[in-house]
């Protein structure tokens, strides 16, 4: 029963040499889906030995371009690979004229369809896909533009548990998204600054370490993943230690990073980082990325 996520952006809105701008491929047993698509997304994909023609739904939370920029190149060598097999895009209302504007100006021709799902509202937590793997649905988060979090919510087998899963960037300090995420065995939050930065923090609505943790801590998830790292920071120790004061089962992530989603109900709390495993890192590919020990 495999239900984990592999990091292949973890930083904010300055790409570096060693963070990526922001994107994930998560699987839930077999089913491969992609959340946000920062520059070089495509790229990681081969690094990271993701298939790109298994990249089905992509998830945007926002149309920043840290985190869609890297769409209109990953469609376009998805068709320059032959595909035939529809793509599903969710994110905020706007994505279907930003990519159709582009994909004009640029004389591409996809040769497979784009289905585009608009997000638009503010309230509640709205389900989007459902299938015999797992359940995604989106709720509001509170930046500087329509953003949504997602909510990945495994299909339980036999006596199985059933894991849960939530991603959330970007955002400002906000509970209101609290009561979807409750009890979230993996809680993926933006954690874009340190305390010392806390007033840029809050003019740009984005989270600190501190800000984080207390959110984890309210949604009583069962393990906290930090992401959305700030280039400032060639060392994101003092995030993760800042962080990890307050709600002591963190980690921090890393591009090539793949972290399991562990049932966390009634078993011992882990120690920092516990159960997270570095991923291989090599050739371009196309195979399943592989974790190591």
């Amino acid at each position: 029963m495999n239900f984990y996520t592999t990091i292949l952006g973890s930083g904010a809105a300055l790409p570096t040499t060693t963070r990526h701008c922001s994107a994930q491929v998560v699987n839930v047993n077999g089913f491969r889906l992609l959340l946000d698509c920062g520059e070089n997304t495509q790229t990681q994909l081969r690094v990271f030995r993701q298939r790109l023609q298994s990249i089905n739904h992509i998830f945007i939370t926002h149309l920043h371009g840290d985190h869609f920029f890297g769409l209109p190149g990953l469609i376009s060598s998805q068709h320059l690979c032959g595909r035939k097999d529809p793509v599903d895009i969710f994110a905020p209302a706007g994505i279907a004229r930003a990519m159709n504007l582009l994909l004009e100006v640029s004389g591409s021709h996809i040769g497979f369809e784009i289905r585009y799902h608009e997000l638009v509202h503010s309230e509640g937590c709205l389900p989007l896909l459902e299938n015999d793997r797992c359940r995604v649905s989106a709720f509001a988060l509170d930046h500087s533009v329509p953003a949504y979090g997602y909510l990945i919510e495994e299909v339980s087998r036999g006596t199985n548990p059933a894991r849960r899963y939530a991603y959330c960037s970007d955002t400002g300090y906000t509970e209101a998204f609290l009561p979807f995420i409750e009890g979230v065995d993996l809680l993926c939050l933006e954690c874009t600054f340190g305390q010392a930065f806390a007033p840029i923090a809050a003019e740009k609505k984005h989270l600190t370490a501190p800000l984080a943790a207390t959110l984890a801590a309210k949604a009583a998830a069962g393990e906290l993943l930090l992401t959305h790292i700030s280039a400032r920071y060639r060392d994101p120790a003092p995030l993760l230690e800042e962080a990890s004061a307050l709600f002591p089962c963190t980690a921090m992530a890393a591009d090539g990073l793949v972290c399991e989603v562990r049932y966390t109900k009634n078993r011992p709390a882990p120690a920092v980082g516990e159960g997270l495993v570095e991923a291989a890192s090599g050739g371009g590919g196309c195979g399943e990325g592989q974790s190591v020990s």
